[in-house]
């Protein structure tokens, strides 16, 4: 991974957008995808020079001045925003290195196993599944391992199935991950993982490179699950206070629906597929 963190991703974001897509006249022969530097330096009212500079890696702090003009500029969402602030070192210091546990709490463990009618889980900023439920469990079942989202969704054969929008699933993944290079881009976990699926996998590859930003917050989901078909859920993310970098993810489905039905089938099936042996008989 290049060190050139806030390039890249003004690059990319720079490269995305077009000059009708934020209302300005194109003149002339385009050599380069996307706006020119000097085009994204006249909607941010910096320096064209300084603009270069910053995209070369040879300017790595500019003012959060700078950096609100440029997200203005380059149309990013509140997602994206976020993400550039980090990278730009203009927010306080909540680095995943830093941060970010690997141990869920007990309290936490209790909650969770609290919902059995629902799949409920702990990931980090890296997607790595910290602790499940036993719904959740089942959920992820045809996954070997369910260890980590990203690996998931790319790397195992169950993932192209499992999302049947799967191209939806990866672009969310990805920019799950970029959000999390926003807090520490050397993170040993995170170089190992983008290493990892970018030897395996283009798809990532190419995603990465686009430098889309996302977090987790809810969304709908359509699964489909070996065991019990078809699942419509929604889900909710939320921060532990506790541990900076866990989210627990509640998956739900809507009272009374086939997914709801589904959903208890499923928990069905898995306990009684880790139902003790009955011992011998004296």
């Amino acid at each position: 991974m290049d060190d050139n963190h806030l390039g890249d991703f003004l690059r990319a974001r720079r490269a995305g957008l077009r000059p009708e897509d934020i209302g300005m006249a194109s003149y002339g022969t385009r050599r380069v995808a996307g706006l020119r530097r000097e085009e994204v330096a006249v909607l941010a009212g910096v320096n064209a020079d300084y603009y270069t500079r910053l995209e070369q890696g040879r300017e790595r702090n500019p003012s959060p001045q700078v950096v609100d003009a440029l997200s203005r500029a380059l149309r990013l969402d509140a997602d994206a925003r976020a993400h550039v602030f980090r990278l730009a070192g203009a927010t306080p210091n909540d680095r995943l290195s830093v941060h970010t546990a690997e141990r869920v709490g007990p309290a936490l463990r209790r909650l969770m196993d609290g919902y059995p009618d629902t799949p409920a889980f702990v990931m980090s900023r890296t997607l790595d599944l910290l602790a499940v439920n036993a719904l959740a469990d089942a959920l992820y079942a045809p996954f070997e391992p369910a260890d980590n989202l990203a690996r998931m969704t790319f790397l195992d054969p169950a993932g192209r199935t499992f999302y049947p929008g799967w191209d939806r699933a990866a672009r969310a993944t990805v920019a799950n991950l970029r959000e999390a290079a926003g807090f520490d881009p050397d993170h040993p976990r995170l170089r190992e993982l983008v290493r990892t699926l970018t030897e395996h996998s283009a798809e990532f590859t190419r995603l990465w490179n686009a430098h889309t930003v996302g977090g987790k917050t809810q969304d709908a989901k359509h699964l489909l699950h070996p065991d019990v078909g078809p699942l419509a859920l929604t889900y909710q993310a939320f921060d532990v206070r506790e541990a900076p970098g866990q989210q627990l993810v509640i998956y739900h489905a809507e009272p009374g629906s086939p997914s709801a039905q589904s959903l208890k089938l499923l928990g069905s099936v898995h306990a009684t597929r880790h139902r003790p042996a009955p011992g011998p008989h004296h």
